[in-house]
């Protein structure tokens, strides 16, 4: 049976129990990674035994007349506070008060997805699993501002490979000889006179 056919038949029983005036209707979709035994629960309620059974005789006559599908299971009808109709792909509950609210089973099955009869007859299309696109290449950061690196002063290398005194003064150094008002001759002399 296709899909569709079982929404079609779902959506008849539940307007079937809307039409016997059926109370705190819910319409669950069960799980697939449950492994639950059918697709969909009808649950619903009635006041009282009469209404319970005119509940279930409601939806066993119009699935029976308007789609010609019998339910595979009957059960519960002469007691009248739990009938179950058990159509293999949806399963019909009709509790009294007291009894739903003793077994619970929309807590029980807590991971199923409420329905409408809209979503129901028109759901959402299944959207296959999107293909991971690839990473998207992260901005390159920009270069920070380059600072000025202060540079060791240049030497000279002689032919052997040695090295010698620093070519270039820095500018600093420069000028604190300059303002001490000292020549190149004087400080010379400064100098051979500490080496004695």
């Amino acid at each position: 049976m296709s899909t569709q056919d079982i929404r079609q038949q779902v959506a008849l029983a539940l307007k079937a129990v809307q039409n016997k005036k059926a109370e705190d209707v819910a319409l669950l979709q069960l799980p697939r990674e449950s492994s639950a035994f059918t697709d969909y629960f009808l649950i619903c309620s009635g006041n009282n035994a009469r209404q319970v059974q005119a509940i279930a005789d409601e939806v066993d006559e119009r699935l029976s007349k308007d789609m010609r599908v019998e339910p595979n299971a009957r059960e519960g009808y002469e007691t009248a506070e739990w009938i179950l109709l058990d159509y293999v792909d949806f399963v019909v509950h009709i509790f009294n008060a007291e009894r739903r609210a003793y077994y619970d089973l929309e807590r029980l099955w807590k991971s199923a997805h409420r329905l409408t009869l809209e979503e129901l007859l028109h759901p959402k299309a299944e959207v296959a699993p999107a293909v991971k696109a690839p990473a998207a290449k992260k901005p390159a950061k920009k270069a920070a501002a380059k600072k000025p690196v202060k540079r060791a002063a240049a030497t000279k290398r002689t032919r052997k490979g040695a090295v010698t005194k620093p070519a270039k003064k820095s500018a600093k150094s420069a000028a604190k000889k300059a303002a001490s008002g000292r020549t190149s001759a004087q400080r010379a002399a400064k100098s051979a006179a500490r080496r004695k």
